[in-house]
């Protein structure tokens, strides 16, 4: 169902804290602008748990109106599978495509758990679902064990893989195969998983660098694999700030200084400041100071096709 790069976006907010839908519609237009696949609203790079549930639709909804006929995927990361189940329904009533799934950001569930909270989320919205697996931001892991569990619901359309272990993605597909489109959601491992046949990226700091995020997942998908790598190469150190506790800062930051946009964060958060702001925007003053140029770019395929994984 789903293929290509799908940017997590961040909200906007104005400097009295309120969702700033002009500054979101301006800065998703560059992501579609660039040729990125859809888009997904108010997961954990987008503040999701900050935003209030009206909040979450008006930011689905701005989305919606920059993507056109692109998927749009409204994040469901309530602590409670109730709230969850009422949000996946809001999503739903508002023509969401899809909903990214976190299971229980606050309790950590056992796997009966887990699974039956999935389930209650995607029965909730009917609609298909992409399930995020992060083990270690929060504390629960989708196993494939779980994953098979949840197979014979057709809603569930595709895994979110952000477990750390590259190991994990081709366990998935020998035992699923094309069950489950499998998107990378770890910026600093998206080649490794594009290698083995990874379909999609779930990616942070395309928000910042959107061209050069499409150009690694197109160039792989084209089987030009040493012309992603050198790019990726270069990508390297600024798609490290996604793996940290300040990624929300960081990658906003990454914005300020890439495509002109604001920093602003909703508290507890604050944006950066003193050496750790100088150390991040050292990162992204360097990188932007040998930017590859970007080699050209075949017709894109089609998006049912398969990715071409590397040799």
């Amino acid at each position: 169902m789903w293929t290509g790069v799908f940017p997590a976006v961040t909200t906007k907010f104005t400097a009295d804290d309120r969702l700033d839908h002009a500054e979101m519609e301006r800065c998703y237009s560059v992501q579609m602008e660039a040729g990125c696949d859809g888009i997904i609203v108010c997961g954990s790079l987008g503040e999701g748990p900050m935003l209030s549930p009206d909040e979450k639709i008006e930011v689905l909804k701005t989305a919606q109106k920059v993507a056109g006929k692109k998927p749009v995927l409204l994040t469901v990361n309530e602590p409670g599978t109730r709230e969850a189940a009422v949000i996946a329904r809001r999503a739903a009533k508002e023509g969401a495509d899809g909903l990214m799934v976190v299971p229980s950001p606050i309790y950590h569930t056992n796997p009966e758990e887990t699974v039956a909270a999935l389930r209650a989320v995607a029965e909730a919205g009917d609609l298909p679902v992409m399930i995020y697996s992060n083990r270690l931001a929060y504390r629960v892991d989708v196993t494939v064990e779980l994953m098979e569990e949840l197979a014979s619901d057709k809603r569930f359309v595709a895994i979110k893989e952000s477990s750390d272990d590259i190991r994990r993605s081709t366990e998935i597909i020998n035992r699923f195969g094309d069950r489950y489109d499998l998107f990378t959601g770890v910026d600093n491992l998206a080649f490794e998983a594009l290698s083995v046949g990874a379909i999609g990226w779930v990616a942070g700091l395309v928000t910042a660098f959107p061209r050069e995020t499409v150009a690694i997942y197109q160039l792989m998908r084209q089987g030009r694999r040493e012309e992603a790598l050198a790019i990726y190469r270069w990508f390297r150190p600024l798609l490290d700030l996604d793996v940290s506790t300040y990624l929300v800062q960081n990658i906003k930051l990454a914005e300020v200084l890439a495509i002109g946009t604001n920093d602003r964060v909703r508290m507890p958060r604050q944006p950066l400041s003193g050496e750790r702001r100088k150390a991040v925007e050292k990162i992204v003053r360097d990188a932007l100071a040998v930017r590859p140029k970007l080699p050209s770019l075949q017709t894109s395929p089609r998006s049912t096709d398969k990715l071409v994984a590397a040799e």
